[in-house]
């Protein structure tokens, strides 16, 4: 199942996408998170505006979490995950602008496969880790690089408005231990990899951050990128695509105040 969250006539829905008719969304009733149910409307994709699948209250991402990327970097590959937050503010869905901040003279892609947690996880052991998962979602954790080079730790530099796009969908029929994650930049591939390469996969993941913070449903785990990070500037298309979830598009802008 491929869940969609999405506004039609100024009214914001959650559906799925059509598994008969693909081009089209099946409208829900109730919540994903609990009591949920599909009714019979349907609507054209192209007369919907997808949107963030998700509003976490937090988005509990990875640095350093795949190998190539540390190669990359001539980093040693660490030994616990290295985990730091991003706000629910910066998320946005599908489409959107990732806004260039005027204190940043460089801005960064980051294609990265997003966990979102289904139902409240605290200390969760790693062999039901995936219980605790509603699907997965396309992610970019876009990054202004000279800003996390600037201040070390990473909040500013991760943490700005419209820094996580997700989506398209929440795909919750898939094992994630061996997706091709890509991600291209003007129609050019600039990343590639699989979820193999992960140093620590989906359930050691969950467990992990479930011991240190409790897991909300609807919080997202982003699980880190893989090589080829790069500058974005305004006025680029971003896509990010991992195999069986779908494309995540968004483009670069400048601050509104700054737009022509």
């Amino acid at each position: 199942m491929r869940i969609v969250r999405y506004e039609i006539h100024g009214r914001i829905h959650w559906g799925t996408l059509d598994e008969q008719e693909p081009s089209c969304v099946r409208e829900g009733v109730g919540d994903f998170f609990s009591d949920w149910g599909l009714t019979r409307k349907t609507h054209r994709l192209d007369t919907v505006k997808l949107l963030a699948p998700v509003l976490p209250s937090k988005v509990v991402a990875l640095g350093l979490n795949y190998r190539d990327h540390a190669e990359e970097l001539k980093m040693k590959i660490p030994d616990d995950p290295m985990l730091f937050l991003k706000p629910g503010t910066s998320v946005v869905g599908p489409g959107e602008a990732i806004v260039y901040p005027r204190m940043s003279g460089r801005v960064d892609y980051e294609a990265e496969l997003g966990i979102v947690i289904g139902k409240t996880a605290k200390n969760a052991p790693p062999e039901n880790a995936r219980d605790y998962v509603l699907g997965y979602t396309c992610a970019n954790d876009v990054t202004a690089r000279d800003l996390q080079v600037k201040d070390v730790q990473f909040t500013r530099a991760k943490g700005f408005d419209s820094f996580c796009p997700i989506g398209p969908c929440i795909r919750t029929t898939i094992d994630p231990s061996d997706l091709l994650i890509e991600a291209y930049l003007n129609g050019k591939r600039v990343q590639s990899s699989r979820t193999s390469n992960l140093i620590f996969h989906v359930d050691e993941l969950i467990s992990f951050i479930s011991h240190v913070m409790t897991l909300l449903p609807g919080d997202v785990i982003i699980t880190g990128t893989p090589g080829g990070i790069g500058p974005m500037q305004v006025g680029d298309e971003i896509e990010i695509r991992i195999e069986g979830i779908g494309s995540l598009i968004n483009h670069v802008a400048a601050p509104p105040d700054q737009q022509n």
